[in-house]
C-alpha cells in the first residue's frame, strides 16, 4: 500500500502544478481591495503617531525628485546663459545649489526616517493583531477546534498576522511611488500629454501579467494549506519526544520521511511551475515596457537635435521621463502586490467575523454564590452540527448540592458530553440544563465557570513553572503562594515538587533549556492541585487518576472527601474502586442512561454495570 493510500492526497499531485490552479476573477480581485481599510484600521490603532510620520515623510520624500529636477533644470539654463550669452550669473545661482544640496540630504535622512517607521509599525501591528487574534480564538466555540475546516482558517490567519507585515510597508510605497509618479507626470504633461500616454500604454500589460501572476499565488497558497498542515504534522511526529520510542521501535522514520518528501516534492513542483511560467511572460512583457521608455527617451532626444527644446529642458524631460517610467512600473507593480496581499487578508478579516454562538445574553444572571438546588438534566440530546446522529438521546437526572455523581459507561457513550454540556460548552440539540431552576443559557458564562472545577483526561502540561501549573486552575491566586502550595499538599503533588532543582520555581516540560520533565502520574497530581486551588461548588473529574499507579490512586482517593466536601462533584472513571464512592451512579448505554443506583444496587440488579464490573474484577483475579 502506497503512503497516499494511507495518509492522503491533499497536496493533488496528480493535477498539472501550473494549469489547474484556480485563479480569482477580477471581481473577486478588485473586492479583495476592501480589505485595505480594515487593516489599515489595524495599522492605525496599533500606532496612530507612527503611522501619520511614515505617511508624512513619504509624501515630503515623493516630492523630491520633481523638485531637484526643477532646480538643477534652473542651474543649467543660467550655466548655458552664461557661457552662451554671457549673461551673467542670478544672485540666487548658488542658492540653488545649496538648494539642491539641502534637498539630498533631506531625502538622505528621511529614507531612513522611513524606514524606521516602517520597522516600528510593522512591529507593533504584528503584536496587535497577534494580541487581537489570541483573543479571539479564545472567544471561539470549542465546537469550532472541532472542526478541520475551521483549523484551515485558523492556520491561514495566525500566517497573514505575520507574513503580511510587508503590506504596510507595501501600502506607504504605494503612496510615496504614486505621488512621485504624479509630480513627474504632471511635467512630461505639461511638454507633451501624448509622451505620457505612451509610457503608461507601455507598462499596463506588465501589470495585468503581474497581478494575474500574483492573484495566481494566492489560489495556489490556499489550495495548499492542507498540505502544509500535514507537513506541520509529520515533522512533529518525527521530531518530539513523546514520538521517538515508536519511531524508533516500529521503524517509522523511512515512512515518514517518505510522505514528507513525497508532499514536499507535491508543493515544490506546483511552485516552481507558477514561478517558471510567471518568468517567461514576466519577461516579455517588461520588454515591453522598456521599449516605452526608451522610445520616449529617443523622441525628447530628436527633438533636443532639432532645436525644439534646450538642453536644460531635455536634461528635466529625460530625468521625469525616466524617473515617471519607473515610478509608474513601481505603482502598477505595489498596486498588483496590494491586491494580492489584500486577497490574502481575507483570511485574517473572515477569521475575525467568526462569532461564537455560545455567549452569554445581554442582561444575563450571574452565577449562584451558593447553589441551592443543584444541576438538573432534562430530556437533553445532542448531535453535533452537520451530524444526524444523537451522541445523547432524551438524557435526564439531578445533580443536587454535595451530592457525588460517577458516570460510566463504554467509549464514545457521551460520557465527556455530558461534561461538556454541564460547563456550557456546547449546548443541547433538545432538551435544557437547568441550574437552581433556571435555563443554563440565562446566566453569564464568566460567572458560571468561575463556579466550576474541571480536570480532563488529556488536562494541558504548561511548560512553565510548577507553582504556573497550579496556578492556571484559578489564575488570579498566581501571587499567592501559600495557597498553591496548600493545593500541592493535598494533591500530594507537593513530594515531587520538592525534589525538582528549584522547586515551585522549576520549569516543568523538555520545551525550554533548563525545564525538568515529570512522569504522568506526578502531572495528574499537578492538575488535580489545580482542582483544590479552584475551589469551585462544582467539581468534574474526566477520569483523574488514570496515569497513576495503584498506591498512588489509593493515597489520591484517601483525600477524595476532603476535596469534594460540600460540593457537588461528576465523576468520570472506568475504574470500580473508584466509581463505588459516589452516592450515585450512571451507567450510560447507545447514548442513554440504562441505569442508575449505588454501586451494591447495580451489582444486585445483574445488569450492565454488573457485567462491566465483573469483566473488569475478573482481570484481578
Amino acid at each position: 500500500m502506497s503512503t497516499r493510500a494511507l495518509v492522503g492526497n491533499p497536496a493533488g499531485k496528480d493535477a498539472n502544478p501550473a494549469e489547474d490552479i484556480p485563479s480569482p476573477r477580477w471581481a473577486e480581485r478588485l473586492r479583495a481591495l476592501r480589505n485595505i481599510p480594515p487593516v489599515m484600521k489595524y495599522v492605525w490603532d496599533a500606532a496612530p503617531g507612527v503611522a501619520v510620520a511614515n505617511l508624512t515623510s513619504r509624501v515630503v520624500a515623493a516630492l523630491i525628485p520633481l523638485s531637484m529636477l526643477a532646480v538643477g533644470r534652473m542651474i543649467l539654463a543660467a550655466i548655458y546663459a552664461l557661457r552662451a550669452d554671457h549673461t551673467p550669473l542670478p544672485h540666487y545661482f548658488w542658492g540653488l545649489v545649496t538648494l539642491e544640496f539641502a534637498l539630498a540630504g533631506i531625502a538622505a535622512v528621511l529614507m531612513r526616517v522611513i524606514d524606521f517607521c516602517d520597522t516600528t509599525l510593522a512591529e507593533r501591528f504584528m503584536k496587535h493583531i497577534s494580541v487581537r487574534l489570541m483573543k479571539h480564538a479564545a472567544n471561539l466555540d470549542l465546537m469550532s477546534y472541532e472542526d478541520p475546516v475551521f483549523y484551515d482558517k485558523l492556520e491561514r490567519a495566525r500566517v497573514q498576522s505575520t507574513d503580511r507585515v510587508q503590506m504596510i510597508k507595501i501600502s506607504g510605497r504605494l503612496i510615496q511611488e504614486t505621488v512621485t509618479t504624479v509630480s513627474l507626470a504632471a511635467g512630461i504633461f505639461v511638454y507633451s500629454p501624448w509622451l505620457l500616454i505612451a509610457l503608461v500604454a507601455c507598462v499596463v500589460p506588465a501589470f495585468l501579467g503581474e497581478t494575474h501572476f500574483a492573484f495566481l499565488g494566492y489560489s495556489l497558497s490556499f489550495q495548499q494549506t492542507p498540505a502544509r498542515r500535514e507537513l506541520d504534522y509529520l515533522r512533529l511526529l518525527g521530531g518530539t519526544k513523546e514520538g521517538a520510542k515508536e519511531l524508533k521501535l516500529f521503524g517509522l522514520a523511512p515512512f515518514l520521511v517518505g510522505r514528507y518528501s513525497d508532499v514536499a516534492t507535491e508543493l515544490h513542483d506546483q511552485t516552481i511551475g507558477v514561478a517558471r511560467h510567471r518568468l517567461y511572460i514576466g519577461a516579455l512583457l517588461a520588454i515591453v515596457g522598456v521599449a516605452g521608455y526608451y522610445g520616449t527617451y529617443a523622441f525628447v532626444i530628436y527633438h533636443t537635435v532639432i532645436g525644439l527644446i534646450s538642453i536644460a529642458t531635455m536634461i528635466f524631460l529625460t530625468g521625469a521621463i525616466g524617473g515617471a517610467s519607473s515610478n509608474i512600473q513601481a505603482v502598477f507593480t505595489t498596486f498588483s502586490e496590494i491586491a494580492n496581499q489584500a486577497l490574502f487578508m481575507t483570511d485574517l478579516l473572515e477569521f475575525f467575523a467568526v462569532k461564537p454562538k455560545i455567549i452569554s445574553k445581554p442582561g444575563a444572571l450571574p452565577a449562584p454564590k451558593k447553589i441551592q438546588q443543584g444541576f438538573e438534566f432534562k430530556n437533553v440530546s445532542f448531535a453535533y452540527p452537520g451530524s444526524s446522529r444523537m451522541i445523547l438521546k432524551n438524557v435526564s437526572f439531578k445533580l443536587a448540592p454535595s451530592e457525588r455523581i460517577a458516570i460510566v459507561g463504554e467509549n464514545g457513550q457521551g460520557k465527556t458530553t455530558i461534561v461538556k454540556l454541564l460547563t456550557r460548552l456546547y449546548d443541547p440539540t433538545e432538551g435544557q440544563i437547568l441550574l437552581d431552576g433556571k435555563d443554563l443559557r440565562e446566566y453569564d458564562l464568566e460567572s458560571l465557570w468561575q463556579e466550576i472545577g474541571v480536570i480532563f483526561q488529556d488536562f494541558m502540561r504548561y511548560e512553565m513553572t510548577a507553582s504556573a501549573n497550579i496556578a492556571v486552575g484559578r489564575i488570579e491566586e498566581r501571587n499567592n503562594p501559600f495557597r498553591i502550595r496548600a493545593a500541592a499538599n493535598k494533591s500530594l503533588a507537593e513530594q515531587a515538587i520538592r525534589r525538582l532543582p528549584k522547586g515551585f520555581d522549576q520549569v516543568l516540560g523538555s520545551r525550554f533549556k533548563g525545564a525538568v520533565d515529570l512522569s504522568g502520574g506526578e502531572w495528574q497530581k499537578i492538575a488535580i492541585a489545580r482542582a483544590y486551588l479552584r475551589d469551585a461548588q462544582l467539581l468534574i473529574l474526566d477520569e483523574p487518576t488514570a496515569a497513576l499507579d495503584a498506591r498512588s490512586e489509593h493515597e489520591v482517593f484517601q483525600r477524595f472527601s476532603e476535596l469534594t466536601e460540600g460540593k457537588m462533584s461528576l465523576l468520570i472513571s472506568h475504574r470500580f474502586s473508584t466509581v463505588k464512592m459516589s452516592n450515585r451512579i450512571l451507567v450510560l448505554k447507545d447514548g442513554e442512561i440504562a441505569e442508575q443506583g449505588q454501586h451494591d444496587q447495580l451489582l444486585k440488579v445483574g445488569g450492565h454495570y454488573a457485567e462491566m464490573f465483573e469483566l473488569q474484577a475478573a482481570n484481578y483475579r
